[in-house]
């Protein structure tokens, strides 16, 4: 089977299936229903080959690759080759966008009903195909010039998604925003691929490994900030964020789960492919840097989440916050390489990649949650939610299991990512390094910080939202969604679940990507961390293990013994009667309970200096509202600048076409005298 897969037949099917999924919704736009089961279903078939594609190319011993000579095409290409090539890195992210994407394709053919005779469904489906079809080709070029065709079609495809619900100001503005931060990272990821041109001679990826080593540091360093800013734009790190927020709500419920699931991934797949996968010798700085990029992203990322009452705004934040911790293990990887202490560095990076999976199945199922209550309550405001367990226990309940994962709390999959991320810190601090120490301490602590505030924050997010009274007509009579959309979230929640208890298996596939990143030499100690499908074992000074079979029995016991002890309390020799509940001589209303405002005021309020909340007192009640810093005093400040220089330079148009060609002729000779200088 994997022999039959792993041919250039079998990687265009993959490709073929999105193809027809895609152009046959479009053709079939007339008849939303066909439409949408069209669409979805070859979503679903497309996603289950490359799942047994991902499968087939990590467990085979050698890469998967191959290319094509274009010279043959009837069309002219900017290249003479297509190359493709799928290692073990590629053929893990592949498994996940494919998972992902079979899941939240299960969940859309429900949820996309709500879209019936409101917007093209057909549209929605050739767009939501071509978007999948773009990240697996993405995590799969070998050559610069496909992979920016690639990038470029999934960035474009997900503008489409964003934008999808057009009668709507928000999504357009978002969708604009996010295809202008979009282009302006493309332009970045151009300019790095230009400077590995000039020193490789060829855009193939092989090349431009063979050629990193002899390039000067002065242009290593080019190509790290280009690649922190074009990467690192679509990840979503603090301050090139601001697109995150703005374009996850507005998109559909299961395209946002994909963006924030695994397309926001990619920028990550590809920092590791360039900043370790290219360069063996890396200067420290460039692991300290991003770690410190991590913890800023990290802490802000949740801090701006507790003070959002819009849902799917504030798991977007929390998009942030997570990519801020996959940063912590990518940071740590690099740092230590640069240490020449190949063992810590694998840990590092196997927490990194462990945390990239389950970022991607915790926040999905996260945003299919609040998909199910959006559609319900026809509002993103969790203030207008409240009891909505009662209506929707079993949405309430995926939700709670996707709170209490990506709060860390085991046996759930993030619990076990994070423990790691923490080990690679403490190892950290026991390095010779002073600035190395110093990172990881501060690293350490806000990863701490980072974990109490998330529990805080999905105490609100739950509690607010399921929990208490009705606060609106529309939860009042909500009730729970549909089957496919049920079927999909539980899928989910169970695959968090498995994670964490087979974390140690997991654990030790990942090392087998993770360890030639480093060189490893048969003389080199390689049981620093050991893993096996029921333990986690760091030793080498650590000695800490952890293991998720243990704590899910242990749980479960806790769970099982609180609730005897809790019934034959409440039972015992007593008449219980059901009522609503009583305060004080009147019966309790929806304005008793706590609202998400009065919950995070006090956090925000610790944190004034950083958030700079303003506070709006109107009938009675009262708002918190913070302005995104990165916003205030980095975007506002460009455009405002960028217009007062546009109207300067517009003065230069004055028609007179010898003055245009003598602005050519300038051009020409400072691009000239640019080459030569290169």
């Amino acid at each position: 089977m994997s022999a039959l897969l792993l041919t250039p037949m079998g990687f265009f099917s993959l490709f073929a299936i999105f193809g027809i999924g895609a152009f046959g919704a479009l053709m079939l736009r007339k008849f939303d229903t066909a439409a949408n089961w069209w669409g979805n279903i070859f979503a679903i078939l497309g996603s289950l080959l490359g799942i047994a594609f991902g499968i087939a190319a990590l467990t085979s011993i050698s890469t998967f690759s191959f290319a094509i000579t274009t010279a043959s095409f009837p069309i002219h290409f900017p290249f003479q080759i297509l190359s493709f090539s799928v290692d073990k890195l590629s053929a893990l992210f592949i498994i996940i966008i494919s998972a992902i994407s079979l899941l939240s394709s299960i969940y859309a053919i429900g949820y996309v009903k709500h879209f019936y005779r409101r917007y093209n469904i057909g549209t929605l489906g050739f767009f939501y195909n071509l978007f999948i079809a773009g990240m697996l080709l993405v995590v799969s070029s070998a050559n610069a010039l496909l992979f920016l065709l690639a990038w470029e079609a999934m960035s474009l495809t997900t503008y489409f998604l964003v934008a999808y619900e057009r009668a709507e100001k928000k999504s357009v503005d978002a969708g604009l925003l996010y295809f202008s931060m979009m282009q302006a990272g493309t332009a970045c990821i151009a300019l790095l691929f230009m400077v590995f041109y000039h020193f490789a001679g060829s855009f193939e990826f092989s090349a431009m490994q063979t050629a990193a080593q002899h390039i000067p540091i002065l242009w290593q360093t080019v190509i790290f900030i280009l690649a922190i800013i074009g990467f690192g734009m679509k990840a979503g790190i603090v301050p090139l964020h601001i697109w995150l927020p703005a374009a996850h709500p507005a998109a559909p419920s299961h395209v946002s789960a994909l963006m924030s699931g695994v397309m926001i991934k990619t920028g990550i797949y590809m920092l590791i492919r360039i900043l370790i996968g290219f360069f063996p010798a890396q200067p420290i700085w460039w692991g300290l840097t991003i770690t410190g990029i991590g913890a800023i992203s990290a802490v802000l990322g949740v801090l701006y989440a507790l003070t959002e009452h819009d849902l799917k705004r504030l798991l977007a934040y929390h998009s942030i916050e997570n990519i801020g911790i996959i940063l912590l293990g990518l940071g740590s990887a690099l740092t230590f390489s640069a240490l020449h202490l190949p063992a810590l560095a694998a840990l590092a990076l196997t927490a990194s990649l462990f945390h990239t999976i389950n970022h991607a199945t915790f926040k999905s199922l996260l945003f299919l949650g609040a998909g199910s209550v959006i559609t319900q309550t026809h509002t993103g405001n969790i203030e207008e939610y409240g009891g909505l367990w009662k209506k929707m226990p079993q949405t309430a309940l995926f939700f709670l299991i996707g709170s209490m994962a990506i709060s860390a709390l085991p046996p759930f999959n993030g619990f076990f990512s994070e423990w790691l991320t923490y080990q690679s810190l403490f190892a950290g601090i026991g390095t010779a390094s002073f600035a190395t120490i110093l990172v990881s301490m501060v690293s350490a602590g806000a990863l701490a910080l980072t974990g109490g505030l998330a529990l805080a924050c999905f105490v609100k997010a739950f509690g607010i939202t399921f929990l208490a009274r009705p606060r609106s007509e529309h939860a009042e009579h909500a009730h729970e969604s549909a089957l496919s959309m049920r079927l999909g979230m539980a899928l989910i929640a169970g695959a968090t679940l498995v994670l964490g208890i087979s974390s140690g298996y997991i654990v030790g596939i990942l090392q087998t990507i993770s360890k030639p990143f480093f060189a490893f030499a048969e003389t080199v100690p390689t049981t620093l961390l050991t893993a096996s499908p029921q333990t986690i074992s760091i030793q080498d000074g650590l000695s800490s293990s952890v293991s998720g079979s243990t704590l899910a029995v242990a749980l479960i016991g806790m769970i099982f013994l609180t609730a005897l002890f809790t019934l034959y309390g409440i039972y015992r020799k007593q008449h219980v009667t059901i009522g609503r509940t009583w305060d004080c001589g009147s019966t309790a209303t929806p304005r008793m309970e706590i609202t998400a405002t009065g919950f995070s005021r006090t956090i925000v309020t610790i944190f004034k200096t950083v958030l700079r909340p303003r506070m709006q007192t109107s009938a009675g009640t009262v708002t918190l509202s913070v302005a995104d810093l990165s916003r205030v005093y980095i975007y506002q400040p460009t455009s405002s600048l960028s217009i007062v220089i546009a109207t300067q330079v517009k003065k230069i148009q004055n028609g007179t076409i010898n003055t245009y060609l003598m602005y050519t002729a300038v051009a020409l000779l400072l691009g000239l005298l640019f080459s030569n200088l290169l």
